[in-house]
C-alpha cells in the first residue's frame, strides 16, 4: 500500500508577506536591512468573563466560541489582584480566557478576520487608527462574536465581545499600520466620521 504524501503550503498571507510585502515595506519605510521590516509575531485573542464569572454555562459558551474561532483551545486567565467592587480575589481562576496564535494559524485567522468577519460588521467604517501602543502593537475590540461565520446561530445567542491584540516585531505606529494595511486591515479614512 502506497503511503500518501501531503504537501503543506504556507498560508496565503504568509506567502504574500515573504514574497512581496516585506520588500515593499522595506522600500516604503526606507529601511536599509530586511531584518528591520516589521513582521507579525503573534495574535492574542482574549475574552473577559466579567460579571458572569460564576455562571458555568456562560464560561462554556465563551470557551466553545473562542475554540471555534481560533482553532485552538484557550487557556484560563487568573486574577492577579483582588478587586472588591467586582467580587474578585487574587488567584481566582476563570475570570477570562485567551489564545495565542502563531505561524500558520495566526495568518489563517488574520485572513478570515480581514476578508470575511470584519465586512460582516453592521455600519462598518473601518477600524480605529488610534489603537496602537508605544511598541507598535495593535488592539482591536470586537463587540459581539456573531461576525465570525464559523459560529452557528445558536452559538451567537449568548453575546460576548473579544479583544484581539496583534503583536508586531520591529514596529512603531507608522510601520505597524503599514504592515497591517498590506494584510488588508480596513483602517478608517483620516478625518472620516466614526
Amino acid at each position: 500500500m502506497a503511503k500518501a504524501t501531503t504537501t503543506s503550503t504556507a498560508p496565503r498571507l504568509k506567502a504574500l508577506y515573504n514574497e512581496t510585502f516585506a520588500k515593499e515595506l522595506q522600500a516604503e519605510l526606507g529601511l536599509s536591512n530586511i531584518n528591520e521590516v516589521p513582521s507579525l509575531e503573534k495574535i492574542i485573542v482574549s475574552v473577559g468573563i466579567g460579571k458572569d464569572k460564576d455562571n458555568k454555562h456562560h464560561y462554556e459558551v465563551v470557551r466553545n466560541t473562542v475554540t471555534k474561532i481560533t482553532g485552538q483551545h484557550p487557556v484560563d486567565r487568573m486574577a492577579k489582584k483582588s478587586i472588591a467592587g467586582f467580587k474578585i480575589r487574587a488567584g481566582m481562576n476563570r475570570i477570562g480566557l485567551s489564545v495565542t496564535l502563531r505561524e500558520a494559524r495566526m495568518y489563517e485567522f488574520l485572513d478570515r478576520l480581514v476578508n470575511v468577519s470584519l465586512p460582516r460588521v453592521r455600519d462598518f467604517h473601518g477600524v480605529s487608527n488610534k489603537a496602537f501602543d508605544k511598541g507598535g502593537n495593535y488592539n482591536l475590540g470586537v463587540v459581539e462574536q456573531s461576525i465570525f461565520p464559523e459560529l452557528t446561530f445558536e452559538e451567537t445567542q449568548h453575546v460576548h465581545g473579544l479583544q484581539i491584540t496583534f503583536v508586531i516585531k520591529n514596529g512603531n505606529k507608522e510601520a505597524s499600520k503599514a504592515l497591517l494595511t498590506k494584510f488588508g486591515m480596513p483602517f478608517q479614512k483620516e478625518g472620516g466620521t466614526r
